[in-house]
C-alpha cells in the first residue's frame, strides 16, 4: 500500500523554517565574531590598533565596491556616434565623380537646385500627411482658399504632391505640400513621395481623423525620424463630444509626446452628406458645409513661423543633403557593380584566349600572374580601395593553392559545360583547359568584387572562401557564359589559323 505524501505547503513551510534558522545562525555567528574582534582590538596597543583599523576599513570598502559593481544594473551600450552631417561641398564632389564615370545625375542635381530655390525664397514649407479621407484637401482649402483643390467625398483624389500658398492668422504666408495618402497611390510610390517631401519641408503636419492605427503609428514615427518639427492634428474633432475629444487627445499625447511638437484637435470643415427623413416619410440625401475650426493648428504653425525660416533651414538642408548623398552612394555602388562585371568578363575572355594559345596546356590551373594582378588592381580601382603589391601577391598565392586542390573538380565541371554546346568536344583538350581557366578567372573576379563591395578592403580569407564556393557550385548561367566565351575564342582562333 503506497505511503501517503505530505502536502506541498508543509514541505515549503519546513524548507522556509530551515532556511530562516540557518540565516539566523549565520547572523549570530557574524555578530559574535565582530564582538570578539572588537574586544581583541581594544586590548592591542595604539600603534598596532590604528593600522589594523585602516586595513580593515579598506578591505570592507573594497568588498562593498565589488559587491556594488556585481549587483548594479547593467548599463545600456552607448549609442552609436551620429554620423557627421554631409556638407554641400562633399555632395558636389560625389556628383562630380559620378559624372566622370558617365552616370546620370540629373535627378540629384534637380534636388540640389530645389534646395537652393526654396532657401532663396525664404518661404516656410509645411508638408501635410495623412491617410486617405482624413481631410487633407479640406484643410488645404481652409488654409489656402485660393488654391481650391478638388474635394471628393469618396476620398482618394490626390495623385501627386501639390503645393498651395496659404496664410496664417497673422498674415504670414506658408507653402502647403499635399502628399498623397496611403491608399491613394502605390505603396512604394507613396513612400518615395512622402520621404522626398518630408526632407524638403521645414515642418510636417500629420492629419488623423481618430485614434491612430498601427500603420498610421508607424508612418508618424517614421516621419518624426527625419528630425523636422512635427504637428499631430486630430481632424473632424466636431464629430466627438467634449469628453470623447478630451479622452482621445489625452491618449494621443501620452503616446506621441516625444514625437510631436504639438497635438491639437481641429475641424477642417469641408462638406458632408447624410440622409434625413421628411414629414411624409420620404428620405432625401443632403450635402452641407461644415464650419472650420483651425485655431489650435494655426497657433502651432504660427509659433513655428515666428522662429523664421533661417532657424529652420539648417535642419532642412542637412536632411536634403544627407538624402542626396545617400542616393549618390547608391548610384556609385550600382556603377561599381556594373563596371566590375565588365572587368570580370574582359579578363575572363583574356584568360580563355591565353589558355587556347598555350603550346602545351596542362591540367594545372594556377592563376596567371600578369592577368591575375591586373584583374585585382582594376577591381580595386573600380571600388576605390587601395591595395598593396604584397596583398595582391598573397591573394594570388592563396587562391592558387585553392585552385590546385580543386583542379579535378574544375576540369570535371568544364567537361560538363562542353556537353551543353554541340561541337565543342571536337575542338580538342585545349577548349576544356580554356573553359576551366575561364571558370577560375570568373570565380576569382566575382569573389574579389563582392569582397571589395562588402568590406571595402582586400580581405584575402574572404576572397578565398568565396572563390571556393563559386568553383564548387557554379551557377548554370556562369558556366554557359564561360563556355560560350571559349567556343567563340576557339572558332576565332581556328578561322585565323
Amino acid at each position: 500500500m503506497p505511503r501517503p505524501r505530505l502536502p506541498l505547503r508543509f514541505v515549503l513551510f519546513a524548507a522556509l523554517a530551515i532556511g530562516a534558522a540557518l540565516l539566523l545562525g549565520l547572523v549570530v555567528m557574524t555578530l559574535n565574531g565582530l564582538l570578539e574582534f572588537y574586544q581583541r582590538l581594544v586590548e592591542l596597543p595604539l600603534w598596532l590598533r590604528v593600522p589594523l583599523l585602516v586595513a580593515t576599513a579598506a578591505f570592507a570598502g573594497g568588498l562593498g565596491w565589488l559587491l556594488w559593481r556585481l549587483a548594479r544594473p547593467a548599463r545600456h551600450p552607448a549609442a552609436a556616434p551620429v554620423a557627421p552631417p554631409v556638407s554641400r561641398a562633399d555632395v558636389d564632389t560625389r556628383i562630380d565623380h559620378l559624372r566622370q564615370r558617365a552616370v546620370e545625375t540629373a535627378a540629384l542635381e534637380a534636388e540640389l537646385a530645389e534646395l537652393d530655390r526654396r532657401r532663396a525664397s525664404g518661404e516656410l514649407y509645411v508638408a501635410l500627411f495623412g491617410e486617405i479621407s482624413t481631410g487633407k484637401s479640406s484643410l488645404i482649402r481652409a488654409l489656402a482658399p485660393e488654391a481650391a483643390p478638388e474635394i471628393d467625398v469618396r476620398g482618394g483624389t490626390t495623385r501627386q504632391v501639390g503645393h498651395h500658398r496659404g496664410r496664417l492668422s497673422d498674415g504670414r504666408e506658408l507653402i502647403l505640400a499635399d502628399v498623397p495618402g496611403t491608399g491613394e497611390v502605390d505603396g512604394v510610390v507613396h513612400e518615395q513621395l512622402a520621404r522626398d517631401e518630408a526632407l524638403r519641408a521645414h515642418a510636417v503636419v500629420y492629419l488623423a481623423a481618430s485614434d491612430l492605427t498601427r500603420a498610421q503609428d508607424a508612418e508618424l514615427r517614421w516621419l518624426a525620424g527625419f528630425g523636422k518639427p512635427l504637428l499631430l492634428a486630430l481632424n473632424k474633432a466636431d464629430l466627438y463630444d467634449d469628453a470623447q475629444r478630451g479622452a482621445l487627445l489625452d491618449r494621443l499625447r501620452q503616446r506621441y509626446l516625444a514625437q510631436a511638437r504639438a497635438i491639437v484637435a481641429i475641424s477642417a470643415g469641408g462638406s458632408e452628406r447624410y440622409e434625413r427623413t421628411l414629414a411624409d416619410g420620404r428620405r432625401e440625401k443632403v450635402e452641407r458645409d461644415r464650419a472650420a475650426e483651425l485655431a489650435p493648428l494655426l497657433d502651432a504653425l504660427g509659433a513655428l513661423a515666428a522662429r523664421g525660416t533661417d532657424a529652420l533651414e539648417p535642419a532642412r538642408e542637412a536632411a536634403v543633403l544627407a538624402e542626396v548623398g545617400r542616393r549618390g552612394d547608391e548610384l556609385a555602388r550600382a556603377t561599381a557593380r556594373r563596371e566590375a562585371e565588365l572587368a570580370v568578363t574582359k579578363y575572363t575572355r583574356r584568360a580563355v584566349v591565353g589558355a587556347l594559345a598555350a603550346v602545351a596546356p596542362g591540367s594545372d590551373l594556377l592563376i596567371q600572374g600578369a592577368l591575375g594582378t591586373a584583374l585585382v588592381r582594376e577591381l580595386a580601382r573600380i571600388h576605390g580601395v587601395a591595395v598593396r603589391e604584397l596583398d595582391v601577391e598573397a591573394l594570388l598565392a592563396r587562391v592558387g593553392l585553392t585552385v590546385r586542390n580543386t583542379t579535378a573538380l574544375v576540369l570535371a565541371i568544364a567537361g560538363n559545360a562542353m556537353k551543353a554546346f554541340p561541337g565543342l568536344g571536337t575542338l580538342g583538350g585545349g577548349v576544356l583547359h580554356a573553359i576551366a581557366y575561364g571558370l577560375v578567372f570568373d570565380s576569382l573576379g566575382h569573389a574579389i568584387a563582392d569582397t571589395l563591395a562588402d568590406r571595402a578592403s582586400l580581405d584575402v580569407a574572404d576572397v578565398e572562401t568565396r572563390v571556393r564556393a563559386l568553383l564548387a557550385e557554379p551557377a548554370r548561367e556562369r558556366l554557359e557564359r564561360v563556355a560560350r566565351l571559349a567556343l567563340d575564342a576557339a572558332r576565332e582562333s581556328k578561322s585565323d589559323g
